[in-house]
């Protein structure tokens, strides 16, 4: 799963949202490092929707009509897997930088 889709997955896990706000949300939760347009969201959405991951419903917010999406229960695992293998991935990632800390101070 690409990081773009664990922080959509990550922000709705917290709460139901509507798709600008699953955006600036994962802006925010990021400090910046992911700021995905929402022309990269709304086809998540609707793909994760078409999956089973998500749910909608309607909801008018100041006259206007909007998309709330939640996470069902697929979701929720589909979530808790990704955060399983992005963990094992960090740990990689945290081997690799200490071996190549320690082949540094070898060569010095």
């Amino acid at each position: 799963m690409s990081l773009s889709k664990f922080f959509v997955l990550s922000v709705l896990h917290r709460k139901p949202m509507h798709g600008y706000e699953v955006v600036q949300a994962v802006e925010k939760s990021t400090k910046g490092c992911c700021s995905p347009s929402e022309g990269t969201v709304y086809p998540m959405l609707n793909e994760f929707e078409a999956g089973g991951y998500l749910s909608s419903t309607a909801e008018v917010v100041q006259g206007r009509s909007r998309k709330v999406y939640a996470l069902t229960e697929k979701g929720r695992d589909a979530f808790q897997v990704a955060v399983d293998a992005w963990l094992e991935a960090t740990d990689c990632i945290l081997e690799s930088r200490r071996m190549a800390g320690g082949a540094a101070k070898r060569r010095e």
